[in-house]
């Protein structure tokens, strides 16, 4: 039997900062920024809620939907490059606050492909018989390495935290085919250089573009699929620029393709569980529709799944 995953949480803070809120802090405009990117809003976490706080709440809803308690939980991976600390880890703060007092915990860092990283890694535990359920939580708090004096990364940043349990699902179901890869050379591109998060936007761009697409390409292919089969792309929402790359190189069409940056920007490794809740809260992701998802990150890193839907 596959790994899948039975539960899914996320979680955005209250505070909205809208494209009209950055005109008034960079020089930039809401036209600019929505015709390059996508974005019209993101949402911002408070200076008394941690990377720790927002994965716990996607934690505990991602439970509660998976119909199992905190002790069932075998191992937590939680994929951020903004942990509350060096250490202790994100992974076993949120071990204590969820009372998952069984679990081993560990934090997983690959930029905005961790929530990828993450599901791959539960899904040898829970098919080697190692854990029954593995918690994955992908959380960011990109807020606290954002400068707000620099218009180029100011705009495009956001928080929140997605969360999934995965575990094994009925025959047919689950992750069908997956693929995982680095290109350290490119690290220089996009990384955080003392406080601040720093990005060489063109060459990440021309990263993105290429690999998203065959990284796409390449996982339908693993699981023996066409690009007819599939549902719906999840991609990793950093630019609608990128992201329609990706769909137009599957020749899906717009509804067929997640999209949700304009609301929450790029939430790094949050951003693809965002998104998936999104799509089966609105009814557009059903039982046996055929996912991939993709994304990309500093690293420069990048991870895609093929993933049959239901439990």
């Amino acid at each position: 039997m596959n790994a899948g995953i039975i539960g899914l949480g996320t979680y955005s803070p209250e505070k909205v900062l809208t494209n009209e809120d950055l005109e008034k802090m960079v020089d930039t405009s809401d036209e600019w920024i929505r015709t390059r990117t996508g974005i019209e809003e993101r949402r911002i976490a408070g200076d008394d809620q941690n990377t720790s706080h927002l994965a716990f709440e996607a934690a505990k809803e991602a439970i509660k939907d998976a119909g199992i308690t905190a002790d069932q939980i075998g191992l937590i991976l939680v994929a951020t490059v903004t942990p509350d600390y060096t250490f202790p880890s994100v992974s076993t703060m949120l071990q204590d606050q969820l009372g998952a007092t069984n679990a081993a915990a560990m934090d997983v860092s690959a930029a905005c492909a961790g929530f990828m990283y993450g599901l791959v890694t539960a899904k040898q535990f829970v098919e080697s018989d190692t854990y029954s359920h593995v918690l994955v939580v992908g959380v960011e708090k990109l807020s606290k390495i954002t400068n707000w004096e620099d218009r180029n990364t100011a705009v495009l940043f956001g928080d929140g935290a997605g969360a999934a349990v995965v575990s094994k699902v009925s025959e047919g179901r689950g992750i069908l085919s997956f693929e995982l890869g680095a290109a350290g050379s490119g690290g220089k591109h996009l990384l955080q250089n003392g406080p601040y998060l720093e990005m060489n936007g063109r060459e990440v761009f021309k990263f993105a573009v290429r690999q998203m697409g065959e990284s796409a390409v390449n996982v339908i292919e693993k699981a023996g699929l066409s690009k007819e089969d599939i549902d719906m792309l999840i991609p990793h929402q950093a630019n609608i620029r990128i992201m329609d790359a990706s769909r137009e190189r599957l020749g899906l069409p717009e509804e067929k393709m997640s999209k949700t940056i304009h609301k929450y920007g790029n939430t790094s490794s949050a951003s693809i569980p965002l998104s998936l809740k999104e799509e089966v809260v609105n009814g557009k992701v059903k039982d046996d529709d055929i996912l991939v998802m993709v994304g990309f990150g500093g690293g420069l890193t990048w991870g895609a799944i093929t993933l049959k839907w239901g439990r």
